[in-house]
């Protein structure tokens, strides 16, 4: 069952945007209450205490006991809004609950055992793709999160919804096979295998003409010094400063070190206009 939190408030005689502002300069934050098919009463709370419990989380899936003026209102919070500067409360919302009442509220994600994955020890990286969840259920079950674990998240691979043990009470709304977790990959993982070597390919990293991941030559275990024939095998076609089309020429040698007085051994493209066709540095 969940925590029943207490507040104080206190009503509002007024309403409109100058009582509004009355509030505000006067330390308090203008709210009002609505919902269980009663009429909407106009209330206003401590601005101090409403800004600590709104940075403290889980303001939105909290239920409340609100006293106004000797009465108490159970409701949860359902919106607030923050000034656009400041990041300061000026309004807020609370719903009243009714007895069984059904709401329909967004939990948030919490990932576990991140340091324990196979993917992040290789040196992946944790992204999280839903951050919370919505959900609807009962006003006294509402889990405070969803606990993901990803201890055996491989790189590449993620984790859904349906892959995580809900309570029974609790129904999700939309898609139940929304991705939640994902871990992926550092930079430079796509020239790499399985078992993270460098791919047997003729063993260039860049090729010059699209600025890829790497020479696209398919001579597995030619190994450094050989001919990749083809190049990268890149048919982008790029346009210059000035708007030009212009095509690479044919590849020099991919992979060969270079050689003292070779000009052609650094293996670069070298882009010329298309409409001039191909010279030779």
């Amino acid at each position: 069952m969940a925590t029943v939190k207490q507040m104080k408030a206190v009503a509002r005689s007024r309403a409109g945007k100058g009582a509004a502002r009355a509030e505000r300069r006067a330390g308090r934050v203008p709210g009002v209450i609505y919902g269980d098919g009663k009429p909407p009463f106009n209330v206003s709370v401590d601005h101090a205490e409403l800004k600590q419990r709104i940075y403290a989380g889980h303001f939105l899936t909290s239920i409340y006991e609100l006293e106004v003026d000797g009465a108490k209102h159970r409701v949860i919070p359902r919106d607030f809004q923050l000034d656009p500067v400041k990041d300061l409360p000026v309004h807020v919302d609370f719903l009243r609950l009714g007895e069984g009442a059904q709401i329909r509220v967004r939990i948030p994600v919490h990932v576990k055992n991140a340091d324990q994955a196979p993917g992040v020890k290789r040196g992946g990286t944790v992204n999280i793709v839903t951050h919370a969840v919505e959900v609807v259920c009962s006003a006294d079950d509402i889990p405070d999160s969803i606990d993901v674990d990803i201890s055996g998240l491989e790189i590449n691979y993620s984790k859904h919804l349906n892959e995580v043990a809900l309570p029974p009470q609790v129904k999700v709304v939309g898609r139940i096979d929304q991705t939640l977790v994902t871990i992926v990959p550092p930079s430079g993982y796509a020239g790499r295998n399985e078992g993270g070597r460098r791919s047997r390919r003729c063993g260039r990293r860049r090729c010059g003409c699209c600025r890829g991941s790497g020479c696209s030559c398919r001579r597995r275990g030619s190994g450094r010094g050989a001919r990749c024939g083809s190049g990268c095998g890149c048919s982008r076609r790029r346009r210059s400063s000035r708007g030009e089309e212009v095509t690479p020429v044919q590849p020099r040698v991919c992979c060969r070190p270079r050689a003292s007085g070779d000009p052609y051994s650094r293996g670069r493209w070298l882009w010329v206009p298309a409409t001039r066709g191909r010279r030779r540095s």
